[in-house]
């Protein structure tokens, strides 16, 4: 039997559905809602992205994927645009308002929260100086106040172009006056001494064994040392502060950052000599140490729509069947990096019915593999298709958890003395289901949520919505330059740069792609 071409078995299908009758929920592009940092020429990200909100004609926001229209069902079946094939028949088209200006910008399809809402994201790779054109659209039709004009220039994420007002900086990516992590972790240091760090933070942290890199920012410049053998990680640390010095002119400081996973500074405020405040990816509750967003999320966003696929924006896209299809059980996979995961692995063999938990490699407990097994990688995306996370922490907290509570499981949350910057938002009950360290009531907490259907739904939602809140890339930068603007304020002498201490030089492509419309600060090299 001769099969019929692709679009055209796709326009059938679509006809049969729509001539079945099934109830559909009709939408209006006009009345839909569009926003977000993308839309505006000033924001300046690796990722630019920004949000729709469905609309029913009634003015009703619509909490499930929109259906396919008559209008939009001619337009998905159009041989021309095969290409825009998807879940959803929104879609994003920009393009430089010059004709002269041909510039690369990579733009997905947009991705479908699944509550009525999706996220339009694209990666431009070139600065266009006349501006943008942005068409957001339901088959043929214009979206809200679609097409969206960014006027120019629009640059890039190389391009070396600081804005020279920090504030207005800030109010341009609406970042949010305070932070409580930073306030409570800047409380132990109303002042800082530089001198005594340069004394003590080598003699104390930076042997052979240590992870340390000591940084200065001069002139917008960045110079940086290496303490100690295992400072590869420095990477990470370097391409966020040249990434923040491509878009804002920053403050004269000298500090340390603390590249290993544990927290670093025990002492005591009321102590003599008192803490030093070290500046690290993770906190305790017995540390001071200054609190920055991890390591792994700060790259996950700066390479997002290139060389990573879980980011703080793709994971919303990917969050598996909806609630009611979801296998009610708790899911965990990881590394045997805590003895409370070989635990969680032994309660899984005696409770499968509650829980899916295995340990996909073994190093710090390699005698254990015989006893308990090694589970296959499964992608993390794969990991919603369960109705219940677990959190459990690895050497110190478990970096998966804000990709987790971007997800629309429920978390189940180990109790834990380490967080990341953003936990304090966060409340047991509220935005994740509390366990206890040794996990001694996890299954009860799961068997809880299987009687508690609403409720569990209820938190899970709560949770994920408030992460998206928290954990936009935008807020990351906006994170990042606050700690440093609280340090520099703190400091009582000049940074300097000192012997032994090399310029980090920005990207060697930065310059030849990027046409800076604002007058630059002079680099000086010292």
């Amino acid at each position: 039997m001769r099969r019929l071409p692709r679009a055209r078995l796709l326009a059938l299908q679509l006809a049969l559905l729509v001539a079945s009758g099934a109830p559909e929920e009709p939408l209006s592009a006009q009345r839909s809602l569009v926003w977000g940092p993308g839309l505006q020429a000033g924001v300046v990200l690796p990722v630019r992205y920004f949000y729709l909100q469905a609309v029913s004609p009634e003015g009703q926001n619509l909490t499930r994927s929109p259906p396919a229209c008559r209008e939009c069902l001619h337009a998905l079946s159009h041989p021309a645009r095969e290409s825009d094939r998807g879940q959803t028949l929104f879609r994003v088209v920009i393009k430089s308002l010059s004709p002269k200006e041909l510039v690369r910008i990579h733009v997905p399809k947009p991705l479908d929260r699944n509550d009525g809402t999706f996220l339009m994201r694209y990666r431009m790779y070139e600065t266009v100086s006349k501006g943008l054109k942005i068409e957001v659209l339901y088959g043929d039709e214009h979206v809200a106040q679609s097409p969206y004009i960014l006027k120019g220039p629009v640059y890039h994420e190389y391009c070396e172009c600081p804005e020279e007002d920090p504030q207005a900086w800030q109010k341009t990516l609406s970042c949010p006056d305070k932070e409580p992590q930073i306030e409570k972790d800047f409380a132990s240091f109303p002042s800082i001494n530089l001198q005594q760090m340069l004394i003590e933070v080598p003699k104390r942290f930076g042997d052979e064994r240590g992870a340390i890199v000591h940084y200065t920012i001069l002139n917008n410049n960045i110079y940086r040392r290496s303490l100690g053998k295992y400072t590869d990680f420095k990477m990470f640390s370097d391409e966020i502060l040249l990434s923040l010095a491509r878009k804002v002119l920053l403050p004269d400081l000298e500090f340390y950052v603390n590249l290993g996973d544990w927290p670093l500074e025990h002492r005591k405020v009321n102590e003599t000599p008192g803490p030093l405040p070290i500046i690290s990816w993770c906190g305790s509750l017995d540390s001071q140490d200054v609190i920055l967003p991890t390591y792994d999320i700060t790259h996950s966003t700066l390479e997002a729509l290139r060389g990573v696929t879980n980011d703080l924006l793709s994971i919303q896209g990917n969050t598996g069947p909806s609630w009611i299809n979801k296998t009610e059980k708790a899911f965990f996979r990881g590394r045997d990096s805590r003895e409370e995961r070989l635990q969680l692995v032994q309660l899984s063999k005696e409770n499968p019915q509650l829980l899916d938990a295995g340990i996909t490699g073994y190093f710090f407990f390699q005698e254990k593999e015989k006893e308990l097994g090694k589970a296959k990688l499964i992608g993390f995306f794969d990991f919603f298709k369960y109705k219940y996370q677990v959190n459990v922490d690895g050497t110190v907290a478990a970096y998966r958890y804000p990709y987790l509570m971007l997800g629309d499981s429920l978390v189940l949350k180990q109790d834990s003395p380490y967080y990341e910057h953003f936990y304090m938002a966060l409340k047991p009950w509220k935005h994740y289901i509390p366990i206890k360290r040794n996990l001694s009531d996890l299954l009860e907490k799961v068997e809880w949520a299987k009687e508690n259907d609403e409720e569990a739904k209820k938190i899970a939602k709560e949770g994920q919505l408030t992460a998206r809140d928290l954990l936009q890339p935008h807020r990351l930068y906006c994170y990042y330059y606050t700690v440093l603007q609280k340090y520099a304020e703190r400091q009582l002498s000049k940074p300097e740069v000192r012997d032994g201490m090399e310029l980090v030089p920005q990207p060697g492509d930065s310059a030849s792609l990027c046409q800076c419309h604002r007058k630059r600060p002079l680099r000086q090299e010292l």
